[in-house]
C-alpha cells in the first residue's frame, strides 16, 4: 500500500515540475572571445523548480538533464539556479578543484549549513587541512580496531533484539541499530531516558536540509531541524567536561585528546560541531548502505548463499580488523550497492569566482551539484547500469575512468570515514549471514525518497527468517564443497 502510495506521489511530482512551460536559456553569458559556451537548463515550476522530482526521483531527473544538456546543465533548485554536473569528467573538475574555484563550505551552507556548521565538510582549503590533520588521529587504525571492539557487541546485541517474520521492515531497523551502535561508539555512553529525544532532535536535523521552504516558519521542516541542532549542541556541552578529564576510547573522549603533528587541537565548540557532523555523515550513509545491501541481497538470493558460504569458511562469529580483507565476495556487494545506491548521492560547492567546466561558462556565485548516484549508473561508464552485477568489480570495470566509482567523494575532501564505514557495514552484514535469511516480498518495487542520497520511504519491508540448525548445517556443507 505505501510503495503504490509513494509510485502515485512521485509520479505526480515529477509531472508538476516537468511538465511545467518553462523556456530553456542559458544560465549566464561567457564573456566575449572566451570560447567558453553557455550552461543551458530551465527554471521549471515557479520558486520551487525541480526541487521534488530531485528529492523523489533524482535519477530519472538527472538522466533527462543529462540526455538534454549533456553532463553540464542548471536547473531550478531550492528556489536558486543550480548547475546539475553529472558524468566522472565533471567529478574530476569539481572534487580535485585545481584552481580552488569550487567552495565546499559555500556548497553545502546553503543545503546543510545551519544545523552541521563547523563539520569538515563543510570547510574549505587552509581551514579544511587544519581540521582534518586533526581529525585524522581519531581515524588511524588503531583508533578504528578500537571502535569495532566498542560495536561488535552491540551488534550482538542489536541482531539479537530483531524479530524475524514477513514484512520485518530493514531500513527502520537497521537505523535504529546503528544509531545505538553511534551512542557506544561515538559518544561512549548510554544514553537512557533521553535517548528518544536525541534520536528525534538528529532525525530532525538531517531533514532539515531537505526543506523546500528553507526559512524559520514555526512548525516547519527548517524549524524543526534549527531546535534538533540545539538539542545535539546542548547534550555534547553539558558532557565535554567528563570526557575532557578522562581517557575512554569513544570518539567523543578521542576528539577532546587529538592533536595533529603540530600539536593543533579543538576547542570546545569546535568538538562539539564535529561530534554533530560526524554522527550524522557516519550513522546515516552507513544506514544506507547497509539497508540497500540488505535489499540487494534478498533480491539476488544466490549472492546471500555465496557470502553467507563466505562468512561461515571464515570460522568466526563476528569480524576482527584484519577479517575486513578476508572476505572478497562481500566486498564485491559492497562496492556494488554503492555504486547503485550512493549514499552520498551529491556533492555540493559554490564558485568564487567566474569560472569553467567542462568548457561551461558558470558565473562567481553559482551553486553546483555534482550528482554521483546518477553519475555512477550511466551506460558511457558501467555496463547494464541499472543491473546488479557485483562480478563488474572483479573485472574492472571502474577503471574506465579514475571518478568512475566515487562514492566516498575525491580529493582533499575525500571521506575521512572510508574506513569506518567499511567495518560497519561489513560487521553487521557478516554476523546477519551467519544468523538469519532474509527474501524481498514477491512483486515488491523499491519506493526512494531522498535522504542523504536514494532513501526507502516505506521501511523497506522484506522477509526475514532465523536460520535453523538444519539449515546451518547445510549451508556449511555447501560451503565444504564449494
Amino acid at each position: 500500500m505505501l510503495s503504490t502510495i509513494a509510485r502515485k506521489a512521485k509520479t505526480s511530482a515529477f509531472e508538476l515540475t516537468t511538465h511545467y512551460p518553462s523556456p530553456v536559456e542559458p544560465l549566464a553569458q561567457p564573456p566575449v572571445g572566451s570560447d567558453l559556451v553557455p550552461v543551458m537548463g530551465q527554471q521549471g515550476a515557479p520558486i520551487i523548480g525541480y526541487s521534488l522530482v530531485a528529492l523523489m526521483d533524482v535519477l530519472k531527473f538527472a538522466r533527462k538533464n543529462y540526455e538534454t544538456y549533456g553532463p553540464v546543465g542548471w536547473a531550478g533548485l531550492m528556489g536558486r539556479k543550480v548547475v546539475v554536473a553529472i558524468g566522472p569528467d565533471a567529478a574530476q573538475a569539481i572534487l580535485l578543484d585545481k584552481e580552488k574555484t569550487f567552495s565546499a563550505e559555500k556548497g553545502w551552507m546553503f543545503m546543510i549549513g545551519p544545523f552541521f556548521h563547523g563539520g569538515v565538510m563543510l570547510m574549505d582549503y587552509d581551514e579544511h587541512i587544519y581540521h582534518r590533520r586533526i581529525l585524522q588521529q581519531a581515524f588511524t587504525r588503531t583508533r578504528l580496531v578500537g571502535y569495532l571492539d566498542l560495536m561488535t557487541p552491540g551488534i550482538t546485541r542489536g541482531l539479537d533484539s530483531w524479530q524475524p517474520g514477513h514484512d520485518f521492515p530493514l531500513y527502520s531497523n537497521t537505523k535504529q541499530l546503528l544509531l545505538e551502535l553511534a551512542t557506544e561508539v561515538f559518544v561512549g555512553t548510554e544514553l537512557g531516558p533521553q535517548a528518544k529525544r536525541l534520536e528525534r532532535a538528529f532525525e530532525d536535523a538531517v531533514r532539515g536540509g531537505q526543506a523546500v521552504i528553507r526559512t524559520n516558519v514555526p512548525g516547519g521542516m527548517w524549524s524543526k531541524g534549527l531546535r534538533g541542532r540545539k538539542v545535539l549542541a546542548d547534550y555534547f556541552r553539558r558532557e565535554l567536561p567528563a570526557k575532557r578529564n578522562g581517557g575512554g576510547n569513544d570518539l567523543f573522549s578521542v576528539l577532546c585528546h587529538a592533536a595533529s603533528e603540530e600539536g593543533h587541537t579543538f576547542t570546545d565548540e569546535e568538538i562539539v560541531d564535529h561530534m554533530i557532523f560526524v554522527l550524522m555523515a557516519a550513522h546515516d550513509t552507513s544506514t544506507l548502505a547497509l539497508s540497500m545491501m540488505g535489499y540487494l541481497l534478498g533480491k539476488h538470493p544466490e549472492w546471500q548463499v555465496r557470502l553467507r558460504a563466505e562468512s561461515l569458511a571464515l570460522g568466526k562469529p563476528t569480524l576482527d580488523y584484519d577479517d575486513l580483507d578476508r572476505l572478497p565476495s562481500l566486498d564485491l556487494v559492497f562496492k556494488e550497492t554503492l555504486r547503485m545506491f550512493a549514499p552520498v548521492g551529491q556533492q555540493l560547492r559554490e564558485t568564487l569566482r567566474d569560472t569553467e567546466l567542462l568548457g561551461h561558462f558558470i558565473p562567481a556565485g553559482t551553486p553546483v551539484m555534482y550528482a554521483p548516484y546518477p553519475s555512477m549508473r550511466m551506460e558511457q561508464w558501467w555496463s547494464n547500469p541499472d543491473v546488479f552485477d557485483p562480478e563488474r568489480f572483479a573485472r574492472h570495470e571502474e577503471k574506465s575512468h579514475r571518478y568512475a566509482w566515487s562514492p566516498f567523494g575525491g580529493g582533499a575532501h575525500k571521506c575521512i570515514g572510508q574506513q569506518f564505514a567499511n567495518m560497519t557495514v561489513k560487521g553487521v552484514m557478516h554476523q546477519m549471514l551467519l544468523r538469519y535469511r532474509w527474501s524481498v516480498p514477491s512483486g515488491y518495487e523499491l519506493p526512494l525518497g531522498w535522504g542523504t542520497g536514494p532513501t526507502p520511504v516505506d521501511g523497506l519491508p522484506i522477509h526475514l527468517k532465523a536460520l535453523t540448525a538444519v539449515e546451518r548445517r547445510q549451508a556449511d556443507t555447501d560451503k565444504q564443497t564449494a
